[in-house]
């Protein structure tokens, strides 16, 4: 009886102690059990998925987490347009509110019969490589070196080499995720609301002196496209024509007063 004791004792005290502990678990699931919200999948499924960052967010899925939160706007994902924007607004319950779409554009004209090279750039095809070596091959320290790095990082196809040594922008393929944007060590890469239809392709500094020794067709700070703007939407800052897209109408007269061509008409985008 004894044996039987020792035996039957020990195996009711583990089974009351398993019966108490599971219960204590089923308690602590309820109490730390973190609830998953549906609406992140459902919204990480109408996203794109490339995980671009420019809704200010690292990934599609945190973004669509920070929307069901109420901590990002419905209308955050810049590639994915009003088409995303009205789906995630469907799954919140809110109506997307239409946004201003930027597109990326090159602000240099610097290509290789009017920007003046210091050096021959042998090294790695990489425009951030290229830096390393006394700020890059091209005399402007402010232009475009042209070694694609642009091209590499676009997830769109939107960007590819011209012929003359620049990069050119498809503004129909660009979908505004500034990936370009950030990877230019040159800072020569805006992005412009699709309804401008004028810009400064410049992004020098200099005056103008040395702006014209290292390209023909750069902004000089003369100021004419200042002065003859009906709307007083160009100042010059740090020897740069600035534009203020929220004044200019796009007449073109800065166009026609610049002396060096460095103020375009850029193409519509549809």
């Amino acid at each position: 009886m004894d044996f039987v004791s020792d035996i039957l004792i020990p195996v009711a005290s583990l089974a009351g102690l398993g019966l108490i502990f599971g219960a204590l678990l089923a308690v602590a699931n309820k109490v730390f059990m973190v609830k998953v919200d549906k609406r992140v999948a459902d919204i990480s499924e109408v996203l794109p998925g490339i995980n671009c960052g420019a809704c200010g967010y690292p990934s599609c899925s945190a973004f669509a987490e920070a929307v069901a939160a109420g901590k990002a706007p419905v209308n955050g994902c810049v590639p994915g347009r009003a088409e995303v924007a009205e789906k995630v607004g469907d799954i919140m319950g809110v109506e997307a509110e239409a946004d201003e779409r930027f597109v990326a554009k090159l602000a240099c004209r610097g290509t290789e019969d009017v920007a003046r090279d210091k050096l021959e750039y042998y090294g790695a095809a990489d425009c951030r490589s290229a830096m390393l070596i006394e700020g890059g091959p091209k005399a402007c320290a402010y232009g475009c070196m042209g070694l694609g790095t642009c091209v590499e990082v676009c997830p769109f196809g939107a960007i590819t080499m011209g012929e003359e040594g620049l990069p050119l922008f498809e503004d129909e393929l660009c979908n505004g995720c500034r990936r370009c944007f950030k990877a230019c060590p040159k800072d020569v890469i805006r992005m412009v609301s699709v309804n401008a239809e004028v810009d400064v392709a410049c992004n020098n500094h200099d005056k103008g002196a040395a702006v014209l020794k290292a390209c023909k067709v750069g902004c000089i700070a003369c100021g004419k496209c200042v002065k003859v703007c009906p709307e007083d939407a160009i100042e010059m800052v740090d020897n740069l024509a600035v534009i203020d897209y929220h004044k200019c109408t796009n007449c073109g007269a800065c166009i026609e007063a610049c002396p060096t061509n460095a103020i375009v008409r850029l193409s519509p985008v549809i």
